[in-house]
């Protein structure tokens, strides 16, 4: 097995957390027969992460889609919510679950982030909402989105399910918005098993989401709210803490891999590997996405199955698009021609895989079966 290298230096593979490490934290929740409801490493892992984070506040919850549908109703929003056609389904549903109509506009053909200038038309007299999102932990045109906002008295909160970290002009990302919403499922550059959470930038909006995601709950004998259980366990909020500690080799590893595969697919006509936005002073490297053009060989459906033939994984995120789901298709907004951009970016995505421990010689393969046709 060949070492991966950034800048010479030789990056340890494979990355596991010690798992004597994690069995101390299951020990120490045993010890302290507090296993949930805002336990000790709950309370630590929220102020661990506000501090990496570089914001005020970090509501805890037991996965992202929680978080989104908690935060909607925090926020009171009705309504219509404009938002991204090219995304996870979770970013619409949980719109869904709260009564609120979704308007999907278009994305930007650079960045494949929500386009502005397509916000602004889609919005009408019922719109009380934006929801964009940081696909690929790439930042949106988070001042562009904030000057619609104002402009037309609007709430905005973003899914910033893969923006672990992400850092715009050198501050957080996830201090934009009204709210902003973290995924910390497995699949995520920091994760504890299932998790999620709801970053809020005052103590007043804190304590009403941390009563939304515990029934509505005050104290033993007050409900102020119809409220649902989201709360995160003590187990999971150990994980948390443990893979803290590791960020800085996981964000080294996946920046290794990411220059490894631009390099080698540099010269590949027709397939173009995605760039950060400007201003991202801080990127998460959580997704490698590439963009299989007119003109390469063979489509990006026949690039899939020759990789996965050969047990390589790549994902088409995202394919299909939101709106062409039975739930969403016969809406007016999800139409092919509002979405001209999208329509056309989810048949040529295909993200090759990036994760901690992906050593030299797998990433070649890829890139060969790439070059190759």
């Amino acid at each position: 097995m060949l070492p991966i290298k950034l800048n010479g230096v030789p990056v340890t593979q494979p990355f596991l957390p010690p798992l004597e490490e994690f069995v101390a934290y299951l020990q120490q929740i045993w010890a302290n027969k507090h296993i949930t409801n805002n336990g000790p490493f709950h309370q630590q892992l929220e102020a661990a992460l506000a501090d990496y984070l570089g914001v005020k506040y970090v509501c805890l919850f037991s996965n992202g889609t929680l978080a989104l549908i908690t935060a909607l109703q925090a926020l009171g929003i009705t309504g219509e919510a404009i938002t991204s056609p090219y995304s996870f389904v979770a970013t619409s549903h949980a719109l869904i679950w709260n009564g609120i109509k979704p308007v999907f506009a278009d994305i930007d053909k650079d960045t494949l982030l929500l386009d502005p200038a397509k916000i602004e038309a889609a919005i009408t007299e019922h719109t009380t909402a934006i929801v964009p999102v940081h696909c690929y932990g790439y930042p949106c045109k988070v001042e562009a989105i904030q000057k619609i906002a104002d402009k037309y008295k609007l709430k905005v909160i973003y899914d910033a399910a893969h923006a672990f970290g992400v850092q715009y002009k050198s501050s957080s990302v996830l201090t934009y918005g009204d709210l902003s919403i973290l995924s910390f499922h497995a699949t995520k550059v920091f994760n504890t098993f299932e998790g999620g959470a709801i970053i809020c930038h005052n103590a007043e909006m804190k304590l009403r989401i941390d009563q939304l995601k515990n029934f509505g709950t005050v104290d033993e004998v007050t409900v102020v709210a119809a409220g649902i259980n989201g709360k995160m366990s003590e187990v999971n909020a150990a994980m948390g803490l443990l893979q803290l500690q590791y960020m800085d080799e996981i964000l080294t590893q996946r920046k290794a891999i990411d220059a490894q595969y631009r390099s080698l697919l540099s010269a590949v006509k027709h397939i173009d590997c995605l760039q950060p936005p400007e201003h991202t002073s801080a990127w998460n490297y959580s997704y490698f996405p590439i963009l299989v053009r007119p003109g390469y060989p063979i489509s990006r459906d026949a690039l899939y199955t020759k990789m996965r033939e050969q047990n390589i994984f790549p994902r088409r995120y995202f394919y299909p698009l939101i709106s062409e789901f039975p739930m969403y298709r016969n809406l007016a907004s999800s139409v092919p021609e509002n979405l001209p951009v999208a329509t056309e970016i989810t048949q040529q995505i295909l993200c090759l895989p990036i994760y901690p421990g992906l050593n030299i010689d797998h990433i070649r393969q890829v890139a060969d079966i790439i070059q190759s046709q």
